[in-house]
Formats: C-alpha cells, structure tokens, sequence
C-alpha cells in the first residue's frame, strides 16, 4: 500500500477508487453529487485512512483480507457482517469494522472517520501459537471494546501512531519502528477486544520452558537486536511454544521475551550515545534507530536505567583510554 490522497463529487470514480484501496464493492448514494475526501498514510503493514463522505453512502464490500478497525469522528456507520447483527457506530466508538475474511454491508451517513487497517498476521505474531497442536489464527469475538477503558486505551493508540509516529516520515521510516508500531497496535487490539487469544497456557508450557530454551532465546536476541523481531521468530529460534518462552522469561528473568529486546535494545542505544559525537549525532535519531519511537518516553526509560539522561550522555567528555 502506497500513501494516497483522492478527493471526487463523481460515485463512478468513488467506487473505482475505493475498490483498489480496499476490496471489490458495489456503493451507492442518496445524493447526485456526492463529495469523498480520503487520505491514507501507511507504515509496513498497517495503514490509517482518514475518510469524509458528505451524502448517505450505501456499501457491499467483499473481504478485506486485513483486520480493520473504525473510529468514528461525526455521523453515523450501520453495518452488518456476513448476515449478522446489525451495528451502528457513532462519534466516539473505536470499533472492529470488519473481520479480514468476512463480507460485510452497511450505509456510511455523512459520517468523518479513520479506518485502520493492518495484516492479522501480527495478531498471532503478539499472541503466540497453542503449544502441542497445529497453531490456531487468533480471531477477534466482538466488535466493541470490553470496556470504557480498554476503548480509550485502542483510541490512543491509533492516535499515537497517526499523530506521532505516521506524520514523521523519517521516523516512519525506520525499520525497527515499523516493526514495534505493528506490535503495539495489534497487542492494542487483543487488549481491547475480545477474542480466543486469552486461552489458559497449558502445562506443556511449564515443561517447555527449561534453562536451555531460555538461554537460546537470549543468544538469539542479543545477536539481531537490531533487525525487526517478534515474539515468534525468538520462540523459533529457541525451540518452544511462545507460551512457553513467555513463562520461561516470567520465571527466570521476571520479564517477557519483547521486555527483554527492549532492554538489550536500550543497551545499544546507550553504547551508541556514549561514543557519539554531539556535533554529527541527535538522540532521536539514536532511539529510532533502536526501535524507541516516541522520545519523552525514551528519556524518561533511559533515565531510570542509567541515571541520567540520553542528552547527557551523548554531550558528556568522553572517558579516558585506560594506559
């Protein structure tokens, strides 16, 4: 998916766009003119639209093939997915539009809203696989969050990302942002929604979860910190169920694989700022380059690990070679 912009008074050249952006449709309107304004910013795999349809837009949309979420700003979405219940959704809701690989229908009535789209992939990548068994996808149960809290939480998340993080290209840009942004909204989501992901981790895990495994996963991250990494490339690498790594880094280290990462990652920063030169090196390019997205985070992590701040470090004389 590729940034985008399209703005039209013509329904032809609306359904035209709307079935590249999204999936095959048929849409129809209650007005002859009906103004569309869409913008799209984009960051790997996930993607935040900001649509304003100014005429009562009825919808047939086949699966999108990706999860998509909804926030409503004004007006009012009714929906309906693959013969279900019907939903309608108002300003203020943050809601499940659609499941990747269900139909769904509905009218869009005059309404100003985001579509946050993203690959389910990162669902199970954030969940982890069952132990024993043939992984199960995570599937989402509902379409509004299980409480007041848990909607507030997935709406500033999709702020963050869109606000903060897609409006910096530079920052976008990062690999290791992309990476951990991707995480962050798709652990956002499992959070705040209900689904089979929350499953009680079986007694295998405990079994599984030895020395040796943990020892693998540490060697493993210590050596692609640097590379985009999820919980289930570390739980390949050390040969267990990632429910079983997840217990494993509770038991032993009272931490969890990706808390791990970030520690490790912290520490790469740290090395990096100590040897940097202040006139050619900027802690944020620094903490971008190490995953840490957002800098008043970053400052305030850094400082409670090492005690003064990443401006300090980076503008501190640098140490004595011993003789």
């Amino acid at each position: 998916m590729e940034p985008l912009t399209f703005e039209s008074r013509d329904l032809g050249q609306t359904e035209e766009f709307l079935n590249k952006a999204y999936a095959r449709m048929r849409i129809g309107s209650d007005v002859p003119s009906p103004r569309a304004v869409i913008s799209r910013q984009v960051m790997g795999t996930v993607s935040i639209d900001r649509l304003r349809l100014e005429f009562a837009m009825s919808y047939d949309v086949n699966p999108l093939g990706k999860v998509c979420l909804c926030t409503v700003e004004s007006g009012t979405i009714v929906q309906q997915v693959a013969g279900g219940d019907q939903e309608v959704f108002g300003p203020g809701d943050a809601v499940l539009f659609a499941p990747h690989d269900l139909p769904y229908t509905g009218q869009i009535r005059r309404s100003g809203y985001h579509i946050i789209m993203f690959d389910p992939a990162l669902m199970q990548q954030v969940a982890g696989a069952l132990p024993g068994r043939r992984p199960e996808p995570v599937r989402l149960l509902g379409h509004r969050p299980v409480s007041p809290a848990a909607r507030q939480h997935l709406t500033r998340t999709i702020a963050y990302l869109r606000d903060d993080v897609l409006a910096n290209p530079e920052l976008a840009a990062q690999p290791l942002v992309v990476s951990t942004a991707g995480q962050l909204l798709a652990a956002s989501v499992l959070v705040a929604l209900p689904s089979n992901a929350n499953a009680d981790a079986s007694a295998q895990d405990g079994r599984d979860a030895h020395p040796q495994a943990l020892r693998r996963a540490i060697a493993h991250i210590d050596a692609h910190a640097d590379e985009p990494l999820g919980i289930d490339d570390i739980a390949t690498a050390a040969r267990v169920s990632t429910r079983a790594l997840q217990y494993a880094f509770r038991r032993h280290l009272d931490t969890t694989p990706l808390g791990y990462l970030r520690q490790v990652r912290l520490a790469h920063a740290h090395a990096e700022l100590k040897a940097g030169d202040p006139r050619t090196t900027t802690v944020a390019a620094v903490a971008a380059r190490w995953g840490f997205f957002h800098p008043g985070r970053f400052s305030l992590t850094y400082l409670a690990a090492y005690g003064r701040t990443p401006r300090e470090t980076l503008h501190a004389p640098a140490e004595a070679s011993p003789r």
